[in-house]
């Protein structure tokens, strides 16, 4: 039976963060990875809505006409990779926070989870990718900076790197039953949820110490590039924003609502963490004046010019980045602390 326009935007509509309407259309790996992301943070969901009418053509094609591996290949699409590594950092994220007391975890746990993350959104739509080669460019990648969160990092390029390489397009197959398809989506979806939801629930104290290091982790490394600093800030503290949104002033009073409360602040602390060190790089004191911040930065941005300081290329160079990314900080207006009561 073919596939209705008017019945995927009603389902995109009413169940489109948990991936419904692909359920609908057969799209099975893109309902996971919606149910896992929530809509891909709620951007991929919005975005979707001009994609629908490919995806409903797509689902009703003729299975004989559908492509099959060797009769070409998929083009390169830089969308499909930024989603690998961003969801491959995810994977690895939330293994971290919840299967890090494992034996060999950072050999065996944290390689295989970035790694079905990339692989999740390798078979998007009616593409896939070589499950072999990706879950061993993972493995051999893991020993890069073994034992520190940051290793997630270059084990979701490597991974993905490879994905994109032996891309190919899906096989035609025989059409299953929807009980059996979402008793195979189910069985992935508690696979990822439940090792976390068991450590949130019973281990709470312990996880929020784990998952704040590992985001003061990520935030230092991204200290060197501002603006997608703050891009990951504002993804992190999302669901607490939205929670805060909904609920107005929630006044926890749960141990564990406090515990995420910690999370919060820790996180939103690095917003003046970074102002305060941007006023030290420029010799300036809190709470200077706008004049001030450009007077101070334009003055050492000739000082430090690297075509000024031929004699020592690499030290002004570092000193004329960090003046870029201090004065990018300090440009930026300061963010309000949220009050939870």
């Amino acid at each position: 039976m073919g596939k209705g326009l008017l019945v995927t935007y009603v389902l995109w509509a009413l169940g489109g963060p948990v991936g419904l309407h692909h359920l609908y259309l057969g799209r099975d790996s893109h309902a996971l990875l919606w149910m896992l992301t929530l809509g891909g943070g709620g951007f991929g969901w919005l975005w979707e809505f001009w994609k629908l009418p490919g995806f409903v053509a797509q689902a009703n094609r003729v299975q004989g006409q559908k492509q099959r591996p060797g009769e070409g290949r998929p083009p390169l699409s830089f969308l499909r990779f930024a989603a690998q590594v961003i969801v491959g950092i995810y994977f690895g994220l939330v293994a971290l926070i919840s299967l890090s007391s494992m034996a060999h975890f950072y050999i065996v746990g944290l390689p295989l989870a970035v790694a079905l993350g990339v692989l999740l959104v390798a078979a998007v739509g009616n593409q896939t990718s070589d499950f072999r080669n990706t879950i061993g460019t993972a493995f051999l990648t893991s020993p890069v900076f073994y034992g520190r969160p940051i290793a997630i990092l270059p084990i979701s390029l490597a991974a993905s790197i490879t994905a994109q390489k032996h891309r190919r397009f899906k096989a035609s197959e025989e059409s299953e039953t929807l009980s059996v398809r979402l008793y195979r989506v189910g069985l992935a979806y508690l696979a990822f949820t439940g090792p976390l939801a068991y450590s949130v629930l019973y281990n709470t104290a312990a996880t929020i110490n784990y998952a704040a290091e590992t985001l003061g982790s990520f935030l230092s490394w991204f200290s060197f590039f501002p603006l997608l600093e703050r891009l990951v800030e504002s993804v992190l503290l999302m669901p607490c924003r939205i929670w805060w949104l909904l609920v107005g002033d929630p006044a926890f009073n749960g141990g564990q609502f406090q515990e995420w409360e910690k999370l919060y602040e820790f996180v939103d602390s690095f917003q003046d963490e970074k102002r305060q060190l941007a006023y030290q790089v420029l010799g300036l004191p809190k709470g200077a004046s706008n004049e001030e911040i450009h007077r101070s930065y334009r003055d050492l941005v000739k000082v430090w010019h690297p075509d000024h300081n031929r004699h020592q290329t690499e030290e002004a160079q570092r000193h004329f980045l960090e003046i870029q990314a201090a004065y990018e900080v300090l440009s930026q207006p300061k963010k309000p602390r949220a009050s939870w009561g």
